[in-house]
């Protein structure tokens, strides 16, 4: 289901929108305008249950990128926008990027970056709203940096305090790490359960909590 939009969207009404399900996305980067989703399955990675896969948990132990958080923002939203192999369209249009970028300067809106080489290949954004952290986007230059980045991302979660990341859709890609379509009903209680928890995005947290969060989450790979 979708609303066109009646009025400007600011950022304090996206974070308003986000609280009760909503979010904007643009027809194309091109587009003029914005408009809301409220699907009527939502897809939910579930962060206990994580499902790591063994090649990826093997993967992640090597340590191939340095992973980082809020570092570049900017630019890791500038690249999920770029053309890929598959699409050469994207629904982050200028409006999009403007909100998301006001929305990081607030504290709301978070990135994780994977880099090889002081290079950037790799990384993900969303918004954290209490215990809820919304996935946005992500991509991806060089062999599993956005997955890396994604499980990077559920440890800092984790320990956080966060119990619901939301992934907006269920797709192939998504479902190997355990990601599930919940009704509509259902997550918007998940939802409101999570937004009124405390809970803290770490974008530098102690390196041997991660440390034993990412060997936590390894232990237990699919």
């Amino acid at each position: 289901m979708s609303t066109r939009r009646q009025m400007e969207i600011t950022p304090e009404l996206m974070l308003r929108a986000y609280r009760i399900g909503l979010f904007p996305m643009a027809e194309s980067r091109d587009a003029q305008t914005l408009y809301w989703l409220d699907p009527e399955q939502r897809g939910v990675i579930p962060l206990e249950e994580f499902h790591l896969p063994r090649r990826l948990a093997r993967r992640v132990r090597q340590a191939p990128y340095v992973i980082t958080a809020d570092r570049e923002f900017e630019a890791v939203i500038d690249a999920c926008a770029a053309p890929r192999p598959n699409s050469t369209d994207s629904w982050i249009n200028e409006e999009i990027r403007r909100l998301f970028l006001a929305l990081h300067n607030q504290g709301h809106a978070h990135s994780l970056e994977a880099w090889r080489d002081g290079t950037l290949v790799g990384g993900l954004y969303g918004v954290a709203l209490g215990g809820a952290f919304f996935g946005e986007s992500m991509f991806s230059r060089a062999d599993d940096a956005s997955k890396i980045a994604l499980v990077h991302l559920v440890a800092r979660l984790r320990l956080g305090g966060f119990t619901l990341l939301d992934a907006q859709f269920q797709t192939e890609h998504l479902a190997q790490f355990g990601t599930r379509e919940v009704p509509r009903t259902l997550y918007k209680q998940l939802l409101t359960e999570a937004v009124e928890k405390p809970a803290r995005f770490l974008a530098t947290p102690e390196p041997a909590l991660l440390t034993a969060e990412l060997e936590r989450m390894r232990q237990k790979p699919g």
